[in-house]
């Protein structure tokens, strides 16, 4: 028996030996590291999800938004159209009066031309007293011509005389404007 003491201290010597050598279970340490990347990952993710809701509420009030301006927009179309039109009308109509005051005007220069012919005749000579008949009548048939066409195919003409005879057209539109500018000069004073 006193061997198996012996042996049984000697085992256990042994044994807390082992265990000696043996490490110890070591008490659970925390990795700051690994805590902190967790954590970092965990805020990342979250700020992600929030970038995510911001981006979709953005999408949601552009959307409204660009609603908004696309009615505003076509109210301010139409609007912009509706002027456009008042103020075509109102071009058409003054030029519809230009042109039956432009008619009237030639018609009444040609009365008076043709009233003063025989005048023509005794002061200059029936030659003279012919060329003044022949400006009336000419006067008075282009006043027709000009009453009786609409102010596009007037507006038409005008283009095809300036690209035919753009001299012509422009020495036209010189005395035109000197006489313009010596009416009103005239009032002036």
């Amino acid at each position: 028996m006193a061997e198996t003491a012996k042996s049984k201290a000697k085992k256990a010597t042994t044994t807390r030996k082992k265990a000696a050598r043996k490490p110890k279970a070591e008490p659970e340490v925390i990795d700051n590291k690994a805590v902190a990347k967790s954590r970092f990952n965990k805020a990342l993710d979250e700020a992600k999800a929030g970038a995510a809701a911001l981006a979709d509420e953005a999408k949601t009030r552009a959307g409204t938004a660009r609603g908004t301006a696309v009615a505003k927009s076509g109210d301010l179309k139409g609007e912009a159209q509706a002027y456009a039109g008042e103020a075509k009308d109102r071009a058409i109509d003054l030029a519809k009066e230009g042109k039956s005051r432009a008619s009237d005007a030639i018609g009444g220069l040609g009365e008076i031309v043709s009233e003063n012919a025989t005048r023509i005749d005794e002061a200059l000579g029936p030659q003279y007293g012919d060329y003044a008949r022949t400006a009336s009548r000419t006067l008075q048939e282009t006043a027709a011509k000009i009453e009786a066409k609409e102010v596009e195919e007037l507006a038409d003409d005008a283009r095809e005389f300036v690209r035919k005879s753009p001299g012509l057209a422009v020495g036209i539109a010189a005395v035109a404007g000197f006489l313009v500018a010596r009416a009103l000069r005239g009032n002036r004073d």
